[in-house]
């Protein structure tokens, strides 16, 4: 994607966002808050930057009053529309991460295991992410044995410039900078539940990385606990080279047959494959922004229309390196 601008068309940007941005911040230490959750309570809502910057006015948002603002390790916080003031602060949520496993350096022998990731390179096996939505995949933990998860491997679909092209390996593919995050959940009764550790992990993809990003998290301690871990991926936004989340224009709006504005949610590259090569049910959905944040498990008979679905493509393929230590 070009984000080159005319030197007048990015100083109107520049002033516009000036004099509308917001910056969350932590109440006790005043550093930012980075890519919180700022829901608006009507299925559509955006996420701040590392900064903790947001863009928010009325002429772009006339129909919202009020915001709700989420962040790991923070309360949950609601904001009035009028007047919103240039910084808000967010108290810490000091009982939310109570049953992480906190676990001193191991110097224990292991031996590395791998789940490969399901790689796939056809547009229509393809989930197109939006910000709205967060996929989680659900990893079982097999024995007792300890175990460190090292890589992520998140599959991604590249596309070909030229669609007649599309087959060809060494065809040109279409650009992009995108910016996901990931999270790690314990398992709550077959469904995600609580984050497992203190902070928040992004990475940026671009068309670069191939059919595969490896996020290296071995610095992180991410132990899988003994009922099994999921591992989840949403999509924020594109960013510019430098890897700087963009306010990009999160909704499409369609006028309806009676008149009314319809927000669709805009689709980020790259794509992600889904696939039918794993027995289990065990991708996991939820929209962020409506139905309660609640998860739902990606299968026929859930709420989700999907062509994915009716194809039988029903996983999203995440691989996982981890060390598995020797007592």
């Amino acid at each position: 994607m070009n984000y080159k601008f005319a030197p007048i068309y990015f100083l109107l940007f520049f002033v516009s966002i000036s004099f509308s941005q917001t910056k969350i911040k932590d109440a006790q230490s005043s550093y930012p808050v980075s890519y919180a959750t700022v829901s608006f309570n009507n299925g559509n809502g955006l996420f701040a930057n590392d900064e903790g910057e947001f863009v928010f006015t009325k002429k772009l948002y006339p129909d919202i009053d009020t915001l709700y603002i989420s962040a790991l390790g923070y309360k949950d916080l609601t904001v009035a529309t009028s007047n919103l003031p240039n910084t808000i602060l967010m108290d810490t949520e000091t009982n939310a991460l109570d049953e992480v496993l906190i676990t001193a350096k191991i110097d224990r022998k292991f031996k590395e295991e791998k789940v490969k990731p399901y790689l796939d390179d056809d547009y229509y096996h393809c989930w197109l992410p939006t910000i709205e939505s967060e996929i989680a995949v659900y990893f079982s933990n097999p024995d007792p044995a300890l175990k460190k998860i090292t890589k992520v491997l998140f599959p991604i679909t590249l596309e070909s410039k030229d669609w007649e092209k599309r087959k060809r390996s060494n065809a040109d593919k279409k650009p992009f900078s995108t910016l996901f995050k990931v999270n790690f959940y314990n398992n709550d009764n077959g469904f995600p539940g609580k984050e497992i550790i203190n902070r928040t992990i992004v990475f940026r993809v671009t068309e670069k990385d191939g059919d595969q990003f490896i996020l290296d998290v071995s610095d992180e301690d991410i132990f899988i606990p003994e009922s099994g871990v999921f591992v989840s991926l949403q999509v924020l936004g594109y960013t510019d080279d430098k890897g700087k989340l963009l306010s990009n224009k999160k909704y499409k709006e369609i006028k309806s047959n009676d008149g009314s504005i319809i927000k669709i949610p805009t689709n980020f590259r790259p794509l992600l494959p889904f696939t039918d090569k794993i027995p289990q049910s065990r991708t996991f959905v939820k929209r962020v922004f409506i139905n309660g944040n609640q998860w739902t498990r990606f299968e026929k008979g859930s709420n989700f229309q999907s062509t994915l679905l009716q194809s039988g493509l029903n996983n999203y393929g995440i691989g996982l390196t981890y060390n598995v230590y020797k007592d």
